[in-house]
């Protein structure tokens, strides 16, 4: 299907709405990090099957829906899922892949408008005002979104339309999987006041508890006390903040988005480490990794900074900054391995590492000055090497020595999750 085109979604999509002035759309991918997966197995269509770690300190990245049926969710533990869903396949994550497909799909969203705020890798809000000649009525748009984003990538999404941010958000999960939702301004209200205190933006478990013990319920217990209760309760700002939402009012605007500052990854180990050859080690992965999303999203950076978590959850973090900004793994390295050496921690047990490259610039706007004595080829040509194979073989297929094992195979990765599924629950 071209882009240019218009195909009818399904039932899924939910009853027509009047989405006159509804001009603010959410996108959802649902189940991301699994349905990624699936595209590489598609014979696991259809059964139970969890994407994470397999430690004991395992944790659910993201479930298929026919493994959340059991209660399975992610950021759940790893061995409490597979109690939940014995006879679920179990995928270790797979670095690199989200986030192209990620990109893939924020390329059809700049299709449709420059307005796109994403909010992770796999959700974002965008404003279509400016496309309705093009594309039509925001509904017809966000079918349009769902039908070229299961065409083109093989994944599905869920898209609220609404009249605000807020509200858009809260339709787009209401849908799910693979529906759209339009809420009709004049239904703002109606489709707000029956939902739970926690669909609110702001209320987290404390906030829920307060709200309780007020015997608030739902956001039209919310929306019917007065102002003046909820300051007392909750704080001024946090107050009139809930009161505002729970009648539909949001004046944020749809943000575009801007480049990342800092770009990193951190791994927790299965078991804590006190062996530094291991730790170096999981910088190395770490480094490689990092440099290469720097150079695939043309960037480059100045300061390097490590993160180390004891077995105590303490955590600490050391930076240095750079001559000049580098996308070079072995520069990368070098600087977190001199970092973590300077904290003279030989002996201290560890349950997390990171690396971060923070400064970012655009690679285009800071060539590469040759440092003197510096050969004209090196580790950035050869890293750029890698870059091609990994494309072509797949990732892995050429690493550092130091992350091979005397079998030839690479050494497990510890981690449970990706750098960049914080903050947000897969669904």
């Amino acid at each position: 299907m071209s882009r240019s085109q218009l195909r009818p979604v399904g039932p899924s999509a939910g009853p027509p709405g009047d989405d006159t002035g509804c001009t603010v759309l959410h996108v959802d991918m649902d189940a991301f990090y699994a349905s990624v997966e699936l595209l590489a197995r598609p014979e696991l269509r259809g059964k139970p099957m969890i994407v994470g770690g397999s430690g004991n300190r395992g944790v659910v990245l993201s479930a298929t829906y026919e493994a959340r049926a059991y209660g399975v969710h992610s950021a759940m533990p790893m061995m409490r899922a597979r109690r939940l869903c014995p006879e679920a396949v179990v995928i270790s994550p797979t670095p690199g892949v989200y986030a192209e497909a990620s990109a893939n799909v924020m390329e059809v969203f700049r299709s449709v408008t420059p307005l796109v705020e994403p909010i992770s890798l796999d959700e974002a809000f965008l404003d279509v005002r400016g496309a309705a000649r093009r594309l039509g009525s925001p509904r017809q748009i966000g079918e349009w979104i769902r039908a070229t984003v299961e065409d083109e990538q093989g994944i599905t999404c869920s898209v609220g339309v609404a009249t605000t941010k807020f509200v858009a958000k809260l339709a787009s999960a209401r849908c799910k999987p693979d529906g759209l939702l339009v809420v009709p301004a004049e239904q703002v209200v109606a489709f707000l006041h029956p939902l739970p205190v926690g669909a609110l933006w702001g209320v987290g478990e404390k906030t829920e508890e307060v709200l309780r013990r007020l015997g608030l319920h739902t956001v039209g217990d919310i929306a019917n006390t007065p102002v003046s209760t909820l300051r007392r309760a909750l704080g001024s700002a946090a107050g009139s903040h809930l009161s505002a939402l729970a009648w539909g009012r949001d004046e944020r605007v749809v943000v575009p988005h801007e480049p990342d500052k800092s770009i990193g990854a951190e791994e927790t180990f299965p078991v804590d480490v006190d062996d530094p050859v291991v730790v170096t080690r999981e910088l190395l992965r770490l480094s490689e990794r990092t440099a290469a999303r720097l150079r695939a999203s043309g960037q480059v950076g100045r300061t390097v900074s490590i993160k180390i978590r004891f077995a105590d959850f303490t955590t600490i973090t050391r930076s240095r900054t750079l001559p000049e900004a580098t996308d070079v793994g072995r520069t990368v390295y070098e600087t977190a391995v001199a970092l973590y050496e300077a904290l003279g921690l030989e002996r201290a047990r560890l349950r997390l590492v990171g690396v971060r490259v923070e400064g970012i610039a655009d690679a285009a706007g800071a060539p590469h000055q040759l440092q003197l004595g510096e050969k004209a080829s090196g580790w950035r040509e050869a890293e750029q090497a890698v870059d091609k194979a990994s494309r072509r073989f797949g990732t892995g297929a050429v690493r550092p020595a130091a992350l091979v094992e005397p079998g030839g195979e690479a050494p497990p990765a510890p981690s449970a999750r990706p750098p960049s599924s914080r903050g947000k629950r897969d669904r």
